[in-house]
């Protein structure tokens, strides 16, 4: 490939392209940057496979720890499996890119996206997503591109494109739009309770610049000779797929007028008209070219009989406005909430239930020690909040070996959390770590939409003092020609048949969250717009019933949930409470089976099951780092007796000395005439040196100075 460079400036920034000099041996590459942040991307294709009924893309996200000039952590020192936002970067590649690619095309397809450096300032997941589209069209892959993303943010009242990771730590909007020619195509955010109106205006903001960086692409391939590659879909006999609808299209309509019937039971018919088919095929003679078609593919007649079951489906929605399940298009299917479903045992628990679709959230209240950390590119070092989903065979009735996370659960987790983010209470007001698990336990889809509403149910129910509660619905969409339809809270089969899956949460103020992903190549604003909107009442309907169930956060944690204190110390004074080699803090830990977890700044966060545990902690560690003042009266022991003086602890880990002249109003001989070890003694402060140190009399101390102290002993102990 020839060396080129190209600068492309837009909204305020720049993004500079080079290629032909990294990877040769790669389909296609070019090197992304913008600010100090550097990506390479690459697309390869390899012939296909044998057997393949799918497109067989894959997206692989790489970082790089010296991007940031950073040595992993760990035994081995070496980057291992991706973290969870390197998936999610995988994802918001893959998402976009997708719907791009002739579904026909059965050749291996696999696009890297390698971070080389990292400045802090310009996220490098839209730069990667980019230069996919651009890697792609310079490997000459079929493609009905070009595709770009933007994100953009909102700082103030103003709309900013590819905002700095602090901007959109500040800002009260992380949008990322993709787009190609025929409109967007993958919608992902986050939001501070956003009006409908504004997310849609940012959006259509943002789209603009996605058109400007198609338009660069155009001129890039066309000065460097490369044309688009449209292949032409391979032509196919036609024979099977009119059999097919043939014998079958009446009995398929029959079935999915049958608005009666649960999935299984209308899975259970469907599957009765195939196999009834397979025996109508086997029956042909054997030179019949339908039993040929079969013969010499395996897959051709479960294909071609989805394929006309999606056509009558989706016919069915544009032609008659019905649902499968009887349902108008707007409509949301029946719902159930339940909370404290699980013993106390577990913080809180939330069930949430639509249609067939159930899922499970259960909340767990941890220490500040709990927070995750992160060891990836991304500015934030820990994590205080976590959501994790998980999706077992079962909640679709099949069965599969089950291993770690996959892409998918990660992607449905990430969304979760990214809608409850904005509701969440303030470290300072609520200095818990959360985790909510959501276990889907019956899939029919909008399972993730499930759990931003499990998770809602079950925060209140664990007491986490939210701010609003947060539901949530997935939209869908039938396009056939001009006609397109916009179908409220869609099951699985209008997901699979469909071509659009756009979740929307939020609260009864505005949006926190939005995920869109199509299955064609592009949607205009108008229709965007329709399915936000379409989505409000939707999502206020399902709070309504969740609402229902439990109407604010409860005003008691569990009594097994850890009962935290948090308070200020001097940052100077941490080495103190910790102690040599952590002895004191392990004493106090020891001592009163509480927890501690100091941060840099001199915060520090006690947690027990038992409250007193809790406060016993809380003041050995003030004890601790408290600053004496002439004239403070004591109670202590002699812990050391020298021929000058006795040393006596008055607070855990403070000692002072007490001169022998100040043993007693009369001239003491020996020390050891008045105190020994271990004696209790009550002592004023009388003067603290320049050098730091404490000393202490015995003498002219008030009768009601020393009852004052013995009760200050008394309520520490």
């Amino acid at each position: 490939m020839q060396e080129f460079e190209k600068t492309i400036s837009f909204g305020g920034r720049d993004i500079h392209l080079r290629g032909g000099l990294l990877a040769p041996q790669a389909g296609g590459a070019v090197l992304v940057q913008s600010g100090e942040t550097a990506v390479l991307v690459t697309a390869t294709r390899s012939a296909g496979r044998q057997g393949i009924d799918f497109l067989p893309l894959l997206v692989d996200y790489e970082e790089r720890l010296y991007a940031a000039g950073r040595i992993p952590g760990g035994f081995l020192r070496r980057e291992g499996r991706p973290p969870e936002r390197a998936t999610l970067t995988c994802r918001l590649i893959d998402r976009p890119m997708r719907p791009l690619f002739p579904q026909w095309l059965r050749d291996d397809i696999q696009i890297v996206a390698t971070t080389l450096a990292m400045d802090e300032q310009v996220p490098p997941d839209v730069l990667a997503a980019t230069g996919a589209s651009i890697a792609v069209l310079l490997a000459k892959i079929p493609f009905s591109g070009p595709m770009a993303a933007v994100r953009v943010g909102l700082v103030g009242d103003d709309f900013v494109i590819n905002p700095t990771y602090r901007e959109v730590e500040t800002g009260d909007l992380d949008l990322v739009v993709a787009g190609s020619p025929d409109g967007v195509i993958m919608v992902e955010a986050g939001a501070n309770q956003l009006p409908e109106a504004d997310v849609i205006e940012a959006i259509d903001f943002g789209y603009e610049v996605v058109q400007d960086l198609i338009q660069a692409q155009l001129d890039l391939i066309k000065e460097l000779g490369i044309e688009v590659v449209t292949e032409q879909e391979p032509e196919t006999d036609p024979t099977l797929a009119t059999f097919i609808e043939e014998k079958t299209a009446d009995a398929i309509k029959e079935v999915l007028k049958q608005f009666s019937l649960t999935k299984p039971e209308r899975d259970e018919k469907l599957d009765a008209i195939k196999a009834e088919l397979a025996t109508a095929i086997e029956a042909l003679d054997d030179d019949n070219p339908v039993k040929v078609a079969v013969a010499e593919n395996g897959k051709a007649l479960g294909n071609t009989y989805k394929s006309v079951t999606k056509k009558l489906m989706r016919q069915q929605i544009v032609d008659e406005k019905v649902r499968v399940d009887g349902r108008q298009l707007d409509q949301v299917r029946p719902i159930s909430c339940q909370v404290g479903l699980l013993p106390k045992r577990v913080h809180g628990t939330g069930l949430f239930q639509r249609g067939l679709t159930q899922v499970m959230s259960v909340t767990t209240l941890g220490t500040p020690g709990d927070a995750q950390t992160m060891d990836d590119l991304h500015p934030d070092e820990e994590k205080r909040y976590l959501h994790h989903y998980n999706f077992p065979p079962y909640s679709v009735g099949e069965t599969r070996p089950m291993r770690s996370p996959g892409r998918r659960e990660i992607g449905h987790g990430a969304l979760a959390e990214r809608a409850m983010v904005p509701v969440l209470p303030a470290k300072e007001d609520f200095p818990y770590v959360i985790r909510v698990v959501s276990e889907v336990l019956s899939s029919n889809g909008s399972t993730s939409m499930g759990s931003v509403c499990g998770s809602t149910l079950s925060l209140m129910d664990a007491g986490v003092p939210i701010t609003k509660p947060v539901s949530g619905a997935a939209m869908g969409l039938i396009k056939e020609g001009d006609e397109v339809r916009i179908l409220t809270d869609i099951q699985g089969i209008e997901d699979f048949l469909g071509d659009m899956d756009f979740k929307v949460a939020g609260t009864d103020t505005g949006i926190t969250a939005l995920q869109m992903d199509m299955k064609i190549t592009g949607l205009p604003m108008t229709v965007i717009a329709e399915a936000i909107n379409q989505a409000k009442p939707a999502r206020l309907h399902i709070l309504e019933k969740m609402l229902a169930a439990i109407d604010k956060p409860r005003t008691e944690l569990s009594p097994y949930a850890p009962r935290l204190i948090s308070f200020k110390i001097d940052p100077e004074m941490i080495g103190m409470v910790i102690g040599p080699g952590g002895k004191k803090i392990k004493a106090i830990t020891e001592q009163t089976g509480a927890k501690v977890d100091i941060n840099d700044d001199g915060t520090v966060t006690v947690s027990a099951i038992e409250g007193e545990k809790a406060l016993q902690a809380k003041a050995l560690i003030e004890s601790i780092v408290f600053k004496p003042s002439a004239g403070d009266v004591f109670v202590g022991k002699v812990t050391r007796v020298i021929p000058i003086g006795a040393f006596v602890e008055f607070m855990p880990g403070q000692e002072g000395m007490v001169h022998i002249s100040q043993l007693a109003d009369y001239r003491v001989a020996k020390v050891e005439d008045e105190v020994n070890v271990d004696d209790e003694v009550i002592v004023k402060v009388r003067e603290i040196d320049g050098r730091g140190r404490i000393n202490l009399t015995r003498l002219n101390i008030h009768p009601d100075e020393a009852a004052a102290a013995r009760n200050a002993a008394g309520a520490r102990a």
